[in-house]
């Protein structure tokens, strides 16, 4: 004779079913006790215009009239913004590594130093010289692209 399929693992997960089962059962019944008792209804929470929660409704009269083609969604289309003109900034060429190909140029105004490497030059520089340049973001920061002798 063959050994019976039932084991005491699944004759347990069953007797929880059952009993999970009975309980919301159970909970159903009270929730329908409830609202035969109270015939308000399930009460309301409103939120009032500084965002905390009320019992009570807002005020109509103090209602905020808003447009809908004010409303503006998603990111402008190109057109729409305003186009910014990429400043040419002066500085100073502090280092530079030929061999390497990349150097840094210290900013004339503001004294911080910005990254440029040799795919950025439009002609050769070298340390000390006076340099224009644009500023691009890069992965590790601000880089300065474009850059010129003056």
């Amino acid at each position: 004779m063959a050994k019976s399929q039932v084991t005491f693992n699944k004759i347990e997960k069953e007797k929880k079913r059952l009993k999970k089962r009975e309980e919301k059962q159970k909970r159903k019944e009270a929730r329908r006790a409830e609202a035969k008792e109270n015939p308000q209804g399930i009460q309301f929470a409103y939120v009032d215009f500084n965002g905390n929660l009320t019992d009570t409704p807002p005020d109509p009269a103090m209602r905020e009239k808003v447009e809908a083609e004010s409303i503006e969604l998603g990111i402008p289309k190109k057109e729409d913004r305003e186009e910014e003109e990429p400043a040419n900034k002066e500085g100073k060429v502090s280092f530079f590594d030929h061999s390497k190909g990349f150097g840094f140029i210290i900013d004339s105004i503001n004294q911080e130093k910005y990254f440029v490497h040799v795919s950025g030059l439009l002609e050769d520089i070298e340390e000390n010289d006076k340099v224009t340049y644009e500023l691009e973001r890069g992965q590790k920061g601000m880089n300065a692209v474009r850059v010129k002798k003056i």
